[in-house]
């Protein structure tokens, strides 16, 4: 058993303890040390690799965590992602150092659904513009579309997806479903259609993605993808950047093939200004905010933290990766 008075751990996601102070003094009061992420963003792998070297824990943002991280970490026993994902970490790397991973699931469900529910109400409702021109003195008057009798499709029908579908009903939506492992029970209880890609995407008028990113998912939203899509359809994206190619994505909806989009993550964050997915008026974008709400983020700061110190005492924790 590891003595906690001595060991040092480094903590690095922007929005720990941000709404319960406690997640810091539990923490500090425990350790020996611990280390902040000052930067206000995710840390680069040569800025991980600098932090992480004597450290015996590190509970961790969405760095990128590579081998070149792992290898300088001498004294590591726990990598603790504060999140869903753990894409970003080299599992492989991790195993051969025998540092133990863990994630947490469930944590940031219903706050990721929410704000996908926002985005697609921004999108039928044209908030963003309206709100612009608005305050510009304007009086636009704009005619949107109602969720009542549209379809959705879901794109994944893990925890996040379900809590959309679910959500969506009470919107008086038909709700249709894609997943290789779908649900059944719980698409029968909440009257949701379990059915293929190619239908959801033929028949949905708002097409919301919650994958995982994996080598069968990246740039899976490409243009084959999106030439399958019903015509006028928006997508939404709460998930991962990467699943999305976007020079296809601009090219749909300056084609007409899409009425837009709204964008919560890209593949490479913050995008930069000059990205064509920012200069587009049809398509809103959010800063990668999903999972940033109060009941979120202390779900996964105290589901990260306790699984970080039942590895250091030798104990096991609930949600391992490897």
């Amino acid at each position: 058993m590891t003595d906690l008075k001595k060991c040092k751990v480094l903590v690095t996601p922007t929005s720990y303890g941000k709404s319960d102070p406690r997640l810091f003094s539990d923490l500090e009061n425990q350790v020996g040390e611990v280390v902040y992420n000052k930067t206000g963003r995710p840390l680069t792998s040569a800025e991980v690799r600098e932090m992480v070297k004597d450290c015996d824990a590190y509970l961790a943002g969405l760095d990128s965590i590579d081998r070149s991280a792992i290898e300088s970490a001498n004294k590591l026993k726990v990598i603790s992602r504060y999140g869903v994902g753990f894409d970003n970490v080299d599992l492989v790397a991790a195993k051969e150092k025998g540092i133990i991973v863990t994630y947490t699931p469930g944590a940031n469900s219903i706050s990721v659904a929410e704000l996908t529910i926002a985005l697609i109400l921004a999108l039928a409702r044209n908030i963003p513009e309206a709100t612009s021109a608005t305050r510009k003195g304007e009086w636009p008057r704009q005619n949107g579309i109602t969720l009542e009798g549209k379809c959705i499709g879901l794109v994944g029908f893990g925890a996040i997806g379900k809590a959309v579908g679910k959500r969506l009903k009470a919107f008086d939506m038909r709700v249709l479903a894609y997943d290789p492992f779908p649900d059944k029970d719980f698409a029968a209880k909440y009257d949701i259609e379990i059915t293929t890609l190619d239908l959801t995407l033929k028949n949905a008028d708002f097409i919301s993605l919650h994958l995982p990113l994996l080598p069968e998912t990246r740039d899976i939203v490409n243009s084959s993808f999106l030439k399958k899509m019903k015509k006028d359809s928006y997508i939404v994206n709460t998930s991962r950047g990467e699943l999305i190619t976007g020079s296809d994505l601009i090219a749909a909806i300056e084609q007409g093939i899409l009425r837009g989009a709204a964008l919560d993550v890209f593949s490479k964050e913050p995008p930069g200004a000059d990205n064509p997915l920012l200069q587009n008026p049809n398509v809103i974008v959010t800063p990668h905010c999903a999972a940033h709400t109060d009941g979120s983020t202390n779900t996964m700061g105290w589901m990260a933290l306790n699984d970080c110190l039942a590895v250091l005492i030798g104990n096991d924790p609930k949600f391992r990766v490897v």
